[in-house]
């Protein structure tokens, strides 16, 4: 098999292979939180039949909206938790087949609020949707709201 050694690769069609850069950093898994001895946080949520609210609606320190819950709770609550809260408060919220979708809403770098959507469950699906994950896992801060689109 003479030449073998001059034999060239074609190039591989498509667009030219880039570097992808270092895997990305797995999210640590946060410490478990001893609920007697740290102070639970108060997180603001807001509920709406329908729809989220819009970022526009707490553009105004001091004039978001108006269907406001206030929860004492701690960053490893899950959307499980949540629900069942919101449920206590939100008639719509007790419906068999009512789903809820949750969104964290917080300033973005120009100040202005942005309102991202992170999970949903359903009011009775026990283990469905995003019941286990908790508010630390979602990327919660405190301080964020807690947008609660019931639909």
């Amino acid at each position: 098999m003479a030449g073998m050694g001059e034999m060239h690769m074609r190039p591989r069609p498509g667009p030219p292979m880039q570097h992808r850069g270092p895997p990305p950093m797995a999210r640590a898994r946060p410490e478990p939180i001893d609920r007697e001895k740290t102070c639970p946080l108060l997180l603001r949520v807001f509920t709406k039949v329908g729809a989220h609210h819009l970022n526009e609606d707490f553009a105004t320190r001091g004039k978001e909206p108006k269907d406001e819950v206030q929860i004492y709770t701690w960053k490893d609550a899950t959307l499980r938790e949540l629900t069942d809260l919101v449920k206590e408060v939100a008639l719509p919220a007790r419906k068999r087949n009512a789903r809820l979708s949750f969104a964290f809403v917080y300033p973005d770098k120009n100040g202005r609020f942005v309102v991202k959507q992170v999970g949903s469950t359903f009011s009775y699906g026990h283990g469905r949707g995003d019941d286990a994950k908790s508010l630390a896992d979602l990327g919660f801060q405190i301080g964020d709201y807690l947008s609660v689109s019931i639909q």
